[in-house]
C-alpha cells in the first residue's frame, strides 16, 4: 500500500507542473496515458480523455466506473505561491489542482493499479480520466459515454473527505440583462440599467423557493458577475448579470425560469449544457458497502460529472470541497494515503452486497 501511495503522490506533483485549464488538458492527458501505459495498461483515448478496463475483463459480470477528472480552474489572483509548483509543507500537497480534484484522481488510479491484474473480481473496472469538468465542455465524459462499455454504476471522485455524496444538485446558468437608456451623468437624462439591475439583483440573493418545513433549501441563485458602463460621466444603457443556480429534484429546470421570470424585469438566456441534479438509492450495495466501512452519507450543494451519468453513482474522495477554487489549494497526504485504503476497503466490501442484490434480481426475474 505504501508504493501506491508514494507513486500517487509523485503522479500528482507532476500534474501540478502541467497546466491543465478546462479545454487545455492535452499535456496532462498525455502523461496519465503514459503513465498508465507504463504499467502495462492499455488505453483508449478521445479527445483529452483516457479510459481504460481491467486486465481480466468478464463480460458476465457488472463494470464500475472508476471516474475523476484532470482539468482545473484557472488560478486567481490571490495566490502566493506559485500554482504550477507542487510544494510540501508540514504534511500538505500544495498547488492548483491538488485538492479538485488531483487527490481523488490520482487515488483512483492507484486503486484501478491494485486491482488491475487480479483475476477473481467480481466485477470489472472501467477507469476513466476525463476532461472539461470545471466548465462542462462538450469534449468531457459525455463525450466518450457512448464509447464505454455498458456500466453498472460509478464512483465518480471529487473531494468529499472520503464520505459518500448520494445526492448532488444540478447546476444552470443564466444570463441576465437589463436594459435602460443612455444619458450623460450631469443632466436628468437616460435611464440607469444598473439601477433597474440592482432590483432584480436583490431579488435573486433574497428569494426563497418555496419547501416544506425542515428539508434543505432546493435552490440556491447566486449572482457571480457583472459588467456595465462605458466611461464615469455617461449613464449606461445596458447592465449584463450572470447567476450561477443549483438545484435540486423538487424544482426543474423548467419551474424555476418561469418563477424567475415571474419576479425580474430583465432579459434572461439560459446557457446550454445544464447539469441535472443526481441520487442514488440508499439501499445500492455501492451504499450499503460504504456504511459497512463506516462512511456516512450526505447531500452535496456542488455538482460535478455525475449530472452527466445516467446511471447510479457515489461521489466520493480524498480531500475538501470548501477548499476547491481557493488560493493556494492543498490536499493532505495523509487524505492520499487514507483515501487509497478506503477505496480498496470500499470494492473489496462490494462483494457480499453485489451478491445479495444479484439474487434478489434473479429473484423478481424468476417470478
Amino acid at each position: 500500500m505504501k508504493a501506491l501511495y508514494e507513486q500517487a503522490v509523485q503522479l500528482l506533483e507532476k500534474l501540478i507542473k502541467i497546466p491543465s485549464f478546462s479545454g487545455e488538458e492535452s499535456f496532462a492527458a498525455n502523461h496519465v496515458e503514459s503513465f498508465l501505459n507504463e504499467q502495462g495498461i492499455s488505453t483508449i483515448r478521445k479527445f483529452n480523455n483516457t479510459w481504460c478496463y481491467n486486465r481480466y475483463f468478464d463480460p458476465a459480470k457488472p463494470i464500475i466506473l472508476l471516474n475523476s477528472h484532470i482539468d482545473t480552474v484557472k488560478p486567481n489572483s490571490q495566490y502566493v505561491n506559485d500554482p504550477f509548483r507542487p510544494v510540501i509543507k508540514e504534511g500538505k500537497l500544495y498547488g492548483l489542482g491538488s485538492n479538485d480534484a488531483g487527490g481523488p484522481l490520482v487515488s483512483l488510479i492507484s486503486v484501478f493499479s491494485y486491482f488491475y491484474e487480479k483475476t477473481d473480481l467480481p466485477f470489472n473496472l472501467c477507469l476513466a480520466v476525463t476532461a472539461e469538468e470545471e466548465n462542462s465542455g462538450q469534449k468531457g465524459i459525455r463525450s466518450i459515454l457512448d464509447d464505454l462499455m455498458p456500466l453498472a454504476f460509478a464512483i465518480v471522485g471529487e473531494p468529499t473527505n472520503m464520505q459518500m455524496a448520494i445526492a448532488e444538485k444540478g447546476s444552470m446558468v443564466l444570463d441576465c440583462l437589463s436594459t435602460g437608456r443612455s444619458g450623460h451623468a450631469a443632466r436628468e437624462e437616460g435611464d440607469n440599467a444598473i439601477y433597474k439591475a440592482i432590483k432584480d439583483i436583490s431579488w435573486f440573493s433574497s428569494y426563497q423557493f418555496p419547501i416544506e418545513n425542515g428539508l434543505p433549501n432546493p435552490v440556491k441563485m447566486t449572482v457571480t458577475q457583472i459588467n456595465a458602463g462605458l466611461q464615469h460621466n455617461i449613464v449606461p444603457g445596458e447592465c449584463s448579470f450572470t447567476i450561477d443556480i443549483r438545484f435540486d429534484h423538487n424544482y426543474t429546470c423548467r419551474e424555476i425560469l418561469n418563477t424567475i421570470k415571474n419576479h425580474t424585469f430583465c432579459e434572461t438566456n439560459l446557457r446550454a449544457n445544464v447539469l441535472a441534479p443526481s441520487s442514488i438509492d440508499i439501499t445500492h450495495p455501492i451504499v450499503k458497502a460504504g456504511l459497512a466501512i463506516g462512511r456516512k452519507t450526505y447531500i452535496s450543494p456542488t455538482s460535478s460529472d455525475q449530472g452527466w451519468l445516467d446511471i447510479p453513482s457515489i461521489k466520493m474522495g480524498p480531500g475538501e470541497s470548501a477548499r476547491s477554487h481557493t488560493a493556494d489549494e492543498y490536499i493532505y497526504l495523509a487524505e492520499i494515503s487514507d483515501g487509497i485504503t478506503i477505496y480498496i476497503d470500499l470494492l473489496n466490501e462490494l462483494f457480499p452486497h453485489l451478491t445479495v442484490a444479484h439474487k434478489v434480481e434473479t429473484t423478481h426475474s424468476i417470478q
